[in-house]
């Protein structure tokens, strides 16, 4: 007789790299789908990888638990664990190899099999990691055991609010940064800049704006750019600064520092493509799709979580472009001609029931 097989998805994730830091796994049979087992658990302070691991090695053993004979498929989006894991990649880090020892200790490895997905595709395990980085963020412990039925998220802030209200959304892009002032690709994948002084000034100005003034609590993306940028909104006024890495900017790979003309001398005809296709990724970098997915998760944890408040989200070109033409429900084509400058401040309410408004596009 056959071994039983289990699918173990798993996610984890930190609000800063280290930050607030959580897991998500679940058990699923193959054959109907059926989440048989979930678990998920905020961690404190970590790294991504960390919680990765944390999230795989509470999988395996959810999967341990519902029978220890089966032969399990692990599927992730974390191309290092996946490689790790599989023996094909070293582990070099004394914190990782610890974590990798622990992992294969809890089943047979002939019984195990790796496979990475997309992001996309990991969505239920990482809506379970970041419900935990949630709690993390909040200094809440939290957590869902192995085998128990699917639970309500942690208690946010608006908790009391009408699910029926909207949340608005102060999209602002982080200020200007020499690269910007040199009209240089600059994505998640490069050097990471900081603001200039015009960048500074820029978000200075935003920050005594009237949209960004009632904000009940900020997120940013995790670059250094946004960061800065969002403690400058926040210097003003008594409100929690959230970094969240699916607000980053795309990586742009090896087109990161380089200006178009440039890309177009040594890539013409994959730039072409990129600037075409929401399909086409730079080389070595994330295709404007693969970005779509993070962002549109993203936005439905705000939704569900600041109904009835102001949330400001400092966010990057493609992201906000992104938003905007989702709420406008305009298609691809209306992607590059939205111009949102540095530091400038449009405002979006939406609706859980997917409704949206757009009241204001790049106010500076």
């Amino acid at each position: 007789m056959s071994a039983r097989r289990l699918v173990v998805e798993a996610d984890g994730g930190s609000r800063g790299n280290p930050g607030p830091a959580g897991f998500g796994a679940l058990v699923r049979d193959p054959a109907s789908g059926e989440v048989l087992a979930e678990v998920a658990e905020a961690i404190g302070t970590a790294t991504n990888n960390v919680a990765e691991y944390r999230g795989l090695i509470a999988g395996l053993r959810a999967a341990a638990e519902l029978d220890p004979g089966a032969a399990v498929e692990v599927r992730m989006d974390s191309k290092l664990v996946v490689e790790q894991m599989s023996g094909r990649w070293k582990v070099k880090h004394e914190d990782m190899r610890r974590l990798v020892d622990e992992a294969r200790t809890v089943l047979p490895g002939g019984r195990i099999t790796y496979t990475w997905i997309p992001r996309a595709k990991n969505a239920a395990a990482d809506r379970l990691a970041n419900e935990a980085m949630d709690a993390a963020a909040a200094g809440r412990s939290w957590q869902r055991a192995a085998g128990a039925a699917p639970a309500a998220p942690p208690a946010a802030p608006a908790a009391d609010a009408d699910p029926g209200e909207p949340v608005t959304l102060v999209l602002v892009r982080p200020g200007s940064t020499p690269l910007t002032e040199e009209r240089r690709l600059s994505g998640r994948g490069g050097d990471d800049p900081a603001l200039s002084e015009r960048g500074r000034a820029e978000a200075a100005a935003a920050a005594t704006s009237w949209e960004v003034s009632h904000a009940d609590v900020i997120v940013t993306s995790t670059l250094r750019r946004a960061r800065e940028t969002a403690r400058l909104l926040a210097a003003a006024r008594e409100v929690e600064v959230l970094p969240d890495p699916a607000w980053d900017a795309p990586d742009l790979g090896e087109w990161e520092g380089l200006t178009a003309p440039e890309v177009t001398r040594a890539w013409a005809a994959e730039f072409a493509a990129w600037r075409t296709s929401a399909a086409v990724a730079p080389p070595q970098g994330e295709s404007l799709d693969a970005v779509a997915a993070r962002v549109a998760q993203a936005r439905e944890r705000l939704v569900r979580r600041w109904a009835g408040r102001t949330v400001v989200v400092v966010t990057h070109l493609d992201p906000l472009r992104l938003l905007l033409r989702t709420a406008l429900d305009a298609g691809p084509a209306a992607h590059r001609r939205l111009r949102v400058d540095p530091g400038s401040r449009s405002v979006l309410r939406l609706w859980a029931d997917g409704g949206a408004e757009v009241w204001a596009v790049n106010r500076a």
